[in-house]
């Protein structure tokens, strides 16, 4: 398999996901389990089946190939999440031990998918070390911009910063905001999604000056989300290919303006899939290829 994703707005040719199915399982395990996970609230299991087939058919419509993660045993419900426990970069995959203790067992799962897929493993954080994919944002293929907050810690980012050392140029750290605490998940690509090398969907309430000047001084554009919007995860927005996204249905501002900036939306309803777990369309994906 062709691998290498230094890139979040390239067109994606393949892609990992995982059906609520295998994650979420049934409805008496969400029942059991929501609050662990510390959801908004428990999700339908049949309206997540149905808000998952729109998304689905999204993916399948514009992604040549596309990889399923297995259930497996050492998982739980945010493993529907796929975008968390690793990076995949052009000379391997760089595997993560996340901040979130319940979702420690999602790394080796995807691990062992990732390599019987045929991705090497380029390295892996380790020890004290603490790193989110959601908190690692390519800003162009030599250009990583990386959250320090509740879910990366600084020894994460020390050794993520080691093991690129040869494929980076410029390597950002991006102190994040207490926001709303440290049970929640607030992670840098909460507010910033890259739509184009030149565009991109921002909440600059919780954004640095210095990262959001940095922003400004590349020639990017921000597209500015609005409170209401942000909380219904409106700045969670996944290109496909340049300026060809995919995001929550429920965000009209925002649409209208990334569409004015030139960019084709898809949507779908997210309420159970994504808002009540605090996961968009990134979060639900893990690209493996983009070009």
């Amino acid at each position: 398999m062709q691998y290498g994703c230094q890139s979040m707005v390239g067109k994606i040719k393949s892609i990992i996901i995982k059906h609520p199915e295998n994650a979420f399982i049934s409805q008496k395990n969400l029942d059991e389990k929501w609050k662990a996970y510390n959801y908004v609230s428990c999700p339908d299991y049949e309206k997540s089946l149905e808000e998952y087939k729109t998304f689905e058919e999204i993916i399948k419509a514009n992604v040549e190939n596309v990889n399923y993660l297995p259930k497996d045993d050492n998982t739980g419900l945010d493993s529907i999440y796929t975008h968390d426990t690793c990076k995949i970069t052009s000379k391997g995959a760089i595997m993560f031990t996340v901040g979130k203790e319940l979702r420690r067992g999602e790394s080796g799962a995807t691990k062992n998918f990732l390599k019987s897929l045929g991705v090497p493993i380029l390295g892996e954080i380790t020890g004290e070390g603490t790193m989110e994919g959601g908190d690692v944002v390519w800003l162009d293929e030599k250009t990583i911009a990386v959250g320090r907050g509740y879910r990366t810690n600084y020894e994460g980012i020390r050794q993520l910063r080691e093991m690129t050392k040869d494929i980076v140029d410029e390597f950002i750290v991006v102190e994040l905001p207490h926001g709303d605490g440290p049970d929640e998940c607030l992670h840098l690509m909460s507010v910033i999604s890259m739509v184009d090398k030149d565009l991109a969907v921002v909440y600059s309430k919780f954004m640095p000056v210095s990262f959001r000047d940095k922003l400004i001084e590349r020639g990017i554009e921000l597209i500015e989300v609005y409170d209401e919007e942000y909380a219904n995860l409106g700045s969670n927005v996944l290109a496909l290919a340049p300026r060809l996204c995919v995001m929550p249905a429920g965000n009209p501002k925002t649409k209208e303006k990334l569409e004015k900036a030139g960019a084709r939306v898809f949507e779908y309803g997210g309420n159970d899939i994504s808002f009540k777990g605090t996961g968009g369309p990134t979060c639900l994906t893990l690209p493996v290829t983009r070009l």
